[in-house]
């Protein structure tokens, strides 16, 4: 246990004796480092954001945003973390201080050290640059609305809330910010390797938190142990922990298994040949937004729908499919892609890793349940090729980002000289499970796409799943949105083809 500790703003911290269920912000209050805050404790605020050090293809590290509240402290045995207070100093601020300062960026304060924080990952962004400025009509440049002069992506700021200051002097301070001087210690650090992953089996009263050295020994836990709960991004169990209380006497981190991390796009991806993209269930949600760089269009319209980008810098494929939620964003995507599942177990004769592959479509089998076996984890997604011509991503929610799904509709079309040629339609939200629209899509297959066949099409699609009433909204809402939501899809085909012809 004395070799386990965490490098915190450059200095190295033990965890010993800290209780094995701790998340980081409760380690990092407890040790006196109080700037990240417990505004929500479910990921939804930023209060507590701090920077990682996360590995990049090329060898360097990236500083990335993630929420304290949510990651447990001992999944950063071996890791490098930078908290507010290590951004810069009281006679030394850092840039992104400075500039939330000169902007009048804070009130109460209570945020802030989140937002400055989630700032600090974009300002060391290394593909950010200076944006390309349209001239208004009345000769002043114009900006994309939500990408500053600076290339600053204000995104990078969807997971944090403020109460008071309002966003506006937020968003100048972010639009104002330069680049990082090559004398900052932070940049300068982005050019060497980030911490390889620790093996890990602390136990503490009892309860015990394992990070196993290879797929091979997290299987053979899984066989040995029934018990166990397998961790990623922990932006779900995490939850679990600080709004429920929940505990587990065994947990086993995957997140960095270099076996689940793996994501394999031929250099033709876009040209639509034959082919599966395998995608490991243990990638960021972000790394795959940016390693697949638009290839799979329709996961490209569900990316920045997903929560924020502090949990999309932790939420894994792998966690959103194994909890086997009915209101997962990802599902409906997928489901639409036709993905399959690898699922991996140990050999019962100790020789290996054995596989089996799983149809989305016939892996969920109820309300949270699976016909994963405990022994089993998600290896990798695997999405076939050519994919489908026409797609789109309709999440129904309170707010535009950052928020839960009401309902969730993924479409993926063939349409061949006007007819509908194959049709897969994923739902999420309208039942006990994540669900294809198989009878919407038998609907469409050899129809002519026209407003007869769409409104007819319709009226199917929104008797599909057996949707209920809760917080969210209505089953009599839930079932609307479903029978507009081909309509709205047809609407957007019928407006791209006049711009093409045009």
């Amino acid at each position: 246990m004395n070799d386990i500790a965490v490098n915190v703003n450059g200095k190295r911290r033990p965890l010993a004796g800290t209780a094995a269920h701790a998340t980081a912000l409760d380690w990092l209050r407890d040790t006196g480092l109080t700037g990240s805050k417990e505004g929500c404790a479910e990921g939804e605020c930023g209060a507590c954001a701090m920077l990682l050090a996360t590995p990049t293809p090329d060898g360097g590290t990236a500083w990335t945003p993630v929420n304290a509240c949510l990651v447990p402290v001992y999944a950063l045995n071996g890791q490098e973390i930078v908290t507010a207070e290590g951004l810069g100093s009281t006679e030394a601020m850092h840039p992104v201080q400075e500039k939330l300062a000169e902007a009048g960026g804070s009130q109460c304060g209570y945020c802030t050290p989140g937002f400055a924080c989630s700032m600090a990952g974009e300002f060391y962004r290394s593909d950010r640059a200076p944006q390309a400025a349209d001239e208004h009509a009345d000769g002043c440049p114009e900006h994309d609305a939500e990408h500053g002069p600076n290339g600053f992506d204000l995104h990078a700021l969807s997971g944090n809330l403020c109460r008071c200051t309002g966003y506006r002097p937020i968003r100048d301070a972010a639009y104002t910010l330069g680049s990082p001087e090559q004398n900052d210690p932070l940049q300068q650090r982005l050019t060497q390797p980030a911490p390889r992953a620790i093996p890990t089996d602390a136990e503490v009263e009892g309860a015990r938190f394992i990070r196993p050295a290879s797929l091979d020994e997290a299987l053979r836990l899984l066989r040995d142990e029934p018990d166990a709960l397998l961790v990623a991004g922990s932006t779900d169990w995490g939850v679990e922990v600080n709004i429920r209380g929940r505990r587990a006497p065994l947990v086993v981190a995957i997140e960095q298994l270099e076996e689940l991390r793996t994501l394999n796009v031929a250099d033709d991806v876009a040209s639509g040949a034959d082919g599966d993209i395998e995608i490991g269930a243990a990638l960021s949600l972000s790394e795959i937004e940016k390693r697949l760089d638009g290839a799979v269009p329709l996961l490209a319209q569900l990316f920045p729908q997903f929560a924020s980008r502090l949990i999309r810098n932790r939420g894994t494929l792998g966690g959103n499919l194994g909890t086997g939620s009915p209101i997962g964003d990802t599902p409906p995507a997928l489901l639409a892609l036709g993905a399959r599942l690898v699922l991996a177990s140990a050999a019962e004769d100790g020789s290996g890793v054995v596989e089996r592959e799983v149809d989305l479509a016939e892996y969920f089998t109820g309300y949270r349940q699976t016909v994963r076996r405990s022994d089993e984890l998600i290896r990798a997604i695997r999405i076939p090729r050519p994919l489908a011509q026409v797609t789109a991503f309709q999440k129904i929610a309170k707010r535009r980002f950052d928020d839960i799904s009401s309902v969730a509709i993924a479409f993926a079309l063939d349409i061949e000289d006007g007819i509908v040629t194959a049709a897969k339609i994923g739902l999420g939200g309208v039942a006990a499970t994540p669900l294809r629209a198989r009878a919407t899509e038998d609907a469409l297959i050899g129809q002519p796409w026209n407003i007869a066949t769409v409104r007819a099409a319709s009226e199917v699609l929104g008797s599909e799943g057996t949707p209920m009433s809760d917080h969210r909204a209505s089953a009599d809402y839930r079932s609307l949105m479903l029978n507009t939501a081909l309509l709205k899809l047809y609407s957007t085909t019928v407006i791209e083809s006049k711009e093409v012809s045009a």
